[in-house]
């Protein structure tokens, strides 16, 4: 097992490429601060389709088919389909899937999936069982609203420490050739649970596995914070994100000045009214392939740590009293090219 570093990490030998990178997201997301980086911003959350689960699918259908096009290749040249999503028995990912002639893996990682699939893409290519694939995900406030929490007409009021599921889907190709931001290492998570059952408040049932990834990856590797450039959680929020800087520091790893949790970022939530932040498989994934991309082929970032962050629960095991598990996946990127 040469490739096998420390006990969860991966280091990967061919380095696959992302060669290409889209982000699609609403018209909240497109109000808040990273609004320069997406790709395209839908004027209605129905993108033209009569029910927000159909609107989520065509989401996630355009940013692979605008990811493939970028990439110049044909939906025949792609060996797997890696994605999955929130929706019940994937829903969105499977009749996205059912469009394209591509053969598909689900993957169900909850919002850890962005760097779930791109992990997984990225093994099989390093495997040589590929020479592309594609990562992606989704998710939409309307469609996650009425199946995990409430009716939309409800209207219920939110706590400091809920979240703003985030209307988007992103998608990366990757390939073995060319000068692109490559994928280095991959740190698998590792389930942790401690406890907490409160639905509005994800952001600190899924800390516990952000930094158990996170320290684990830094111990497998022997990387410090300082060798990143920027260390990114998906979708922790304001109160996720500081939780988690302090558990890193009582483990000996300060992270302050280049950790940024992406539901955070997405949104402004002293204008936009989002609580903690923003959450939801398309968090990571439309700042991933949309701000950290772009800014590596900018220059201005050359290492990147992802670590999508997921909260395990179902409506069901909510109902029944069950905690909330959650699972943090990591993926290195780097890129010593740009402007």
């Amino acid at each position: 097992m040469e490739k096998r570093v420390g006990l969860q990490t991966v280091k990967l030998e061919k380095k696959p490429k992302i060669l290409a990178a889209t982000s699609i997201v609403g018209p909240k997301e497109g109000r808040g601060p990273l609004k320069d980086f997406f790709d395209i911003i839908l004027s209605d959350d129905t993108n033209g389709k009569d029910t927000y689960e159909r609107a989520e699918s065509s989401m996630m259908y355009h940013a692979i088919k605008e990811s493939i096009k970028k990439a110049k290749l044909k939906e025949e040249d792609i060996n797997y389909m890696f994605a999955g999503d929130l929706l019940n028995q994937l829903a969105s990912s499977n009749f996205v899937a059912r469009d394209l002639d591509i053969p598909f893996v689900g993957l169900y990682g909850a919002c850890s999936t962005m760097s779930e699939s791109l992990g997984i893409a990225s093994l099989i290519m390093d495997g040589g069982f590929a020479d592309y694939a594609i990562a992606s995900t989704s998710s939409h406030f309307s469609s996650a609203e009425r199946q995990f929490r409430f009716p939309l007409e409800f209207g219920s009021q939110r706590a400091e420490t809920s979240q703003w599921t985030v209307t988007g889907s992103g998608a990366m190709v990757l390939g073995l050739k060319g000068d692109f931001p490559e994928v280095t290492y991959v740190t698998t998570g590792k389930v942790k649970d401690y406890g907490i059952k409160d639905a509005n408040n994800m952001g600190a049932a899924m800390v516990p596995a952000a930094v158990d990834t996170i320290y684990n990856h830094f111990k497998d590797t022997g990387f410090k914070p300082s060798d990143y450039d920027i260390i990114a959680t998906g979708d922790l929020g304001k109160v996720g994100r500081e939780i988690t800087e302090k558990l890193l520091l009582e483990y000996g790893y300060d992270v302050r000045g280049i950790y940024i949790d992406c539901g955070e970022e997405i949104f402004d939530s002293n204008t936009q009214n989002t609580a903690s932040g923003g959450s939801g498989c398309g968090c990571s994934a439309v700042v991933t392939c949309g701000y950290i991309y772009k800014s590596m082929l900018q220059g201005k970032i050359k290492r990147a740590l992802i670590v999508s962050t997921g909260a395990l629960m179902s409506t069901t095991s909510s109902f029944q009293g069950e905690s909330i598990p959650g699972i943090a996946h990591g993926v290195t990127i780097e890129y010593k090219g740009g402007k």
